[in-house]
């Protein structure tokens, strides 16, 4: 399944399908996709929290993270044959959620930011122990696997820019305006989508999203380790196929 097609809306039809998909068999495929259809929705909510703080000692990441778990819960608790929308019913407990994790916050400069965790959770997951590699060999994977990470986030080509609506658009203008870096780009997308679909999955929801791996083993249903297992072997095969493709070498360290 492309990539693409988790950043369109689903049609109502659709969206009935995903539910009776989700509600009468436990389709897991089902419960994600109707958390990417409705994450934006859950952002906004985040933000306008973020907005009505006078205090700016939140991360609105961190508020991301409380909306994506309220998200979850409502997509866990919500009956669609009750006849109501998802969308009210799943407001209050988004909010709910998130105001919750604000009174939880109380000690900020103990908190550690988003930017912060996740940067640990990849570098943790891309210099997973076990390798048996020459010591070069294995910071040549480090930085390309954390090279790879900051291509996916923030190229602008797969980083979200939300308008008013809770829309996803995206940005075609980068600072590195250049033919080989926009190459690489393109030969990234095309890698990243020949991924298995649970592969894709996760760095998409990772880096286009910001759901951290705690939040990915809520999503997916499966535990932290193994989400990180599965993050570090997907930068692995992307990084040897970017290889193949004549990227990321240097001399005769990155064969």
């Amino acid at each position: 399944m492309p990539l693409s097609s988790d950043l369109q809306r689903e049609p109502d039809g659709a969206e009935t399908a995903l539910w009776i998909a989700f509600r009468n068999h436990g389709s897991v495929t089902a419960r994600e996709r109707l958390f990417t259809h409705h994450a934006a929705f859950a952002r906004n909510i985040a933000r306008r929290h973020f907005h009505e703080r006078s205090r700016g000692d939140i991360d609105l990441q961190d508020l991301y993270q409380l909306a994506y778990t309220g998200l979850l819960e409502s997509l866990d608790r919500f009956d669609p044959r009750q006849g109501a929308p998802f969308r009210p019913f799943a407001a209050h407990r988004i909010s709910g959620s998130i105001r919750d994790g604000i009174l939880r916050m109380s000690e900020v400069r103990e908190q550690m930011s988003w930017r912060h965790r996740i940067h640990r959770e990849r570098m943790q997951s891309v210099s997973a122990a076990g390798s048996a590699r020459e010591p070069i060999e294995k910071l040549t994977e480090i930085v390309v696997g954390l090279a790879l990470g900051f291509m996916l986030e923030g190229t602008g080509l797969f980083v979200p820019q939300e308008d008013g609506q809770g829309e996803v658009s995206l940005n075609p203008k980068t600072a590195y305006d250049s033919l080989v870096w926009k190459e690489m780009i393109t030969q990234l997308k095309t890698e990243l989508e020949r991924l298995p679909e649970r592969e894709q999955a996760i760095l998409h929801k990772h880096y286009i999203d910001g759901v951290s791996f705690d939040g990915l083993s809520s999503l997916l249903g499966i535990s932290k380790g193994r989400i990180s297992q599965l993050h570090r072997a997907a930068l692995l095969v992307l990084r040897k196929r970017m290889t193949d493709r004549g990227h990321f070498r240097v001399g005769n360290i990155a064969k």
